[in-house]
């Protein structure tokens, strides 16, 4: 895995929308939340662009990201937001271009499209992280602290809070962290751009406002495509939204029963991607450690940044 620069206080940060539009007051203040932990936001041309539910041509956010990444002034890119476009872009980029210097790429949600495209097909480490609209919630919707680790600090960041992490099923696995939203993973099966991660990887999965009966549906999916046999060991996200109205059924006893025999350690309730609180950013492409039992613990034991 190519590994991105560290970043460094008054390193640019390019900002694109390869996705859906947004509201332009959450924009805002999230591009001054990117300014105020020292580093220089850069709106790309057409990031105010917009096409029905997609932020502008795709061809237009294809260039723009691509743009990004060429200018050797950049350091890092970070996504506005998700919502859906993100996978219209892929048949756009040049593999070349992503592979031969990799920077930090920071998005979750729809853009997860774009984070398994640079780590399973170009091999670069990206960071499962806050968008810009989740940076103007400030402390209350994301962690600071492990976005800046991670982002900055050329060492492994360790054990990441789990408070109110669940163990679905116990052990102890070490492989690299890869993944993301379910919707998109699944999404991307089939395709030239498919998620196929190697033997021994740990699967993230994150998601929102799916019912369970859908969380069945494209788990089934990842488990029938072979994807999820050569996992390690799951980490779930807290999947806020996708319970049904009353709680009789879940997201939680969905991946409960349909990963009932998985050989690895399974963790339901992570903080990251879509939660109901501060969101913690973790590196994709890097060696983690997943403990499920008594105390349930992530641990990334690889610098992400070099």
């Amino acid at each position: 895995m190519r590994k991105p620069r560290r970043l460094v206080l008054g390193d640019r940060m390019a900002v694109v929308a390869p996705a859906s539009g947004f509201d332009r007051d959450r924009f805002d203040r999230g591009v001054a939340e990117i300014a105020r932990l020292g580093l220089e936001p850069v709106l790309t041309d057409g990031v105010f662009e917009r096409r029905g539910y997609v932020a502008g041509e795709a061809r237009g956010r294809a260039a723009a990201l691509t743009a990004a990444w060429r200018d050797p002034g950049i350091a890092a890119v970070i996504g506005a937001r998700g919502g859906y476009g993100s996978a219209q872009l892929l048949p756009l980029l040049d593999r070349a271009d992503l592979e031969g210097t990799p920077k930090a790429f920071i998005g979750h949600s729809d853009l997860t499209a774009l984070l398994v495209y640079l780590t399973i097909h170009c091999g670069v480490v990206c960071f499962h992280g806050p968008t810009v609209v989740n940076l103007a919630g400030g402390d209350a919707a994301y962690d600071s602290d492990s976005f800046l680790r991670g982002l900055t600090t050329p060492a492994p960041m360790g054990e990441l809070a789990c408070d109110g992490v669940r163990t679905l099923r116990p052990g102890d696995a070490r492989g690299p962290l890869l993944g993301g939203t379910l919707t998109q993973l699944a999404a991307s099966l089939g395709t030239p751009q498919a998620f196929s991660p190697p033997d021994g990887y740990v699967l993230l999965l994150d998601d929102v406002g799916e019912r369970p009966f859908r969380i069945d549906r494209m788990l089934t999916q990842l488990i029938g495509s072979g994807v999820l046999g050569r996992a390690a060991a799951v980490v779930c996200g807290e999947l806020p939204g996708c319970d049904e109205p009353g709680g009789e059924l879940t997201a939680c006893g969905v991946v409960a029963d349909l990963l009932d025999a998985f050989p690895g350690p399974v963790l339901f309730g992570f903080p990251t991607g879509h939660t109901s609180g501060p969101a913690l950013t973790v590196p994709l492409g890097v060696e983690v450690r997943v403990v499920g039992g008594g105390r349930p613990r992530l641990a990334v034991t690889e610098a992400a940044v070099c």
